[in-house]
């Protein structure tokens, strides 16, 4: 009787652990660039894959090439703000398609690197408009100027790749100062805010929870996402590609956040 017992028990306890070891492997399957993912979808509807192309460029932004990362940090802008969600998904798609119709490298189209400048492009339409959200005349420069990128992209990645430069987010900077010079605050259809005059803001006390709170936001705002939990999930999403990434993103965020309150004490100590 006590054998059996003491047999049943180490047959339990290799149950948990093999269950446990294929959860970790199923963990490890969601991590890295997923390349098992793009055999998988080989011989699949183009929807599925224009899907899985548009994800990898949503990550890229952040520079993870993983579709769940993309999906977790659509879910989070949509969660953010639904308006700026639409125009992400709109910006990305409409660069990804305008890849696939020119004819654009596939091995470039399936990693996302046709997607990510037409994502950003979106998104700061989007947060420097003034005429508030769902103002539908804006979908238009959207799709324009994402598609624009991809034109932008192809030309300049010959040009540069001489002196061994990447484009990287060239078009995106490009398409969106353009855009800004050819409207205005008073523009009929396409206004944006002002910018702040010099010296309009006032210099208050920093709390450290502000700062504290200031470090998953810098994360976020690559994104143009100012809201903490949004910012969290963007962060847990390059955290599942890269844990090391991800400590470097909280680096990075950490410097710059601080940096900020110790010039606000070195000006306040020169006034």
């Amino acid at each position: 009787m006590w054998m059996d017992t003491k047999s049943e028990a180490k047959q339990a306890s290799r149950t948990r652990a093999g269950l446990h070891q294929r959860l970790f492997n199923s963990l490890l399957l969601c991590t890295g660039d997923m390349l098992h993912l793009d055999q998988h979808m080989e011989g699949k509807l183009f929807v599925l894959q224009l899907a899985v192309w548009s994800l990898r460029g949503v990550a890229r932004v952040i520079l993870a090439n993983n579709p769940l990362s993309g999906a977790l940090i659509l879910a989070a802008l949509y969660w953010a703000s639904p308006w700026q969600g639409l125009l992400g998904t709109l910006g990305v798609l409409a660069s990804t398609l305008t890849a696939v119709i020119i004819g654009q490298d596939s091995a470039e189209v399936s990693a996302g690197l046709h997607g990510f400048n037409g994502m950003l492009v979106s998104l700061l339409m989007g947060v420097f408009s003034s005429a508030g959200d769902w103002y539908w005349w804006l979908l238009l420069p959207v799709c324009f100027g994402s598609a624009t990128c991809t034109f932008l992209f192809s030309g300049l990645s010959p040009l540069l790749d001489r002196w061994d430069l990447p484009v990287a987010v060239f078009p995106f900077n490009i398409v969106i100062v353009l855009y800004l010079l050819c409207t205005g605050p008073n523009n009929p259809y396409y206004p944006h805010h002002l910018a702040t005059p010099p010296g309009a803001l006032e210099l208050n006390a920093t709390q450290l929870d502000t700062v504290v709170r200031g470090i998953p936001l810098g994360v976020g705002q690559i994104y143009a996402c100012g809201a903490l939990g949004p910012s969290l999930i963007i962060l847990g999403a390059v955290l599942l590609y890269s844990p090391l990434m991800a400590l470097h993103a909280l680096l990075g965020s950490a410097a710059g956040t601080l940096a900020g309150p110790f010039l606000q004490a070195w000006s306040l100590g020169n006034t």
